[in-house]
């Protein structure tokens, strides 16, 4: 199984992605890390990015969730897949990949980017990123869980929500 922990920024997909994946023993990627430098270039000039900018990136965490699938392998992988076709690129009908959604109020996120440091996304960007998130609906079968809790709570209510070991 790859999970795709989803949210906006600061909503803790890649902390939540990590804690989870470590309980697991499963792999785990950071979407940022996909990202190319013209696209983290673009964000730390506060200017956010367009479906084209994102089509690499996206591909990029599609390419890699196919091999780890290929190999037999499960993994974890954070990316904010703030849109319902964005989600359908991720999954490409694929059963083994599960969406998660961490659902964080704008307040919350805006203090935690506050206290954030050393990370490209600028907080000013914030407001185009609630503006353009397509919250997941029921069809497409995403497990939708709180961000507003502690971090332990929320790894917990992945694993139950997805009915995984551990």
């Amino acid at each position: 199984m790859i999970a795709v922990v989803t949210g906006v920024s600061g909503s803790g997909k890649s902390t939540i992605g990590a804690m989870v994946a470590g309980r697991l023993g499963w792999t785990f990627a950071d979407g940022d890390s996909f990202h190319s430098a013209a696209n983290i270039a673009t964000m730390l000039a506060g200017v956010p990015l367009t479906d084209a900018d994102r089509r690499p990136w996206l591909a990029a965490i599609t390419a890699w969730m196919d091999d780890q699938i290929a190999a037999g392998k499960s993994a974890v992988v954070a990316c904010s897949a703030l849109k319902r076709a964005y989600r359908q690129e991720l999954v490409h009908g694929q059963p083994q990949i599960r969406l998660v959604f961490l659902q964080i109020s704008h307040d919350t996120v805006v203090k935690r980017l506050i206290a954030r440091h050393g990370h490209f996304f600028p907080r000013q960007l914030l407001d185009s990123q609630f503006a353009v998130l397509e919250s997941p609906e029921p069809a497409e079968g995403a497990l939708v869980v709180s961000a507003e809790v502690e971090p332990a709570e929320i790894v917990a209510e992945i694993i139950r929500g997805l009915d995984l070991p551990g």
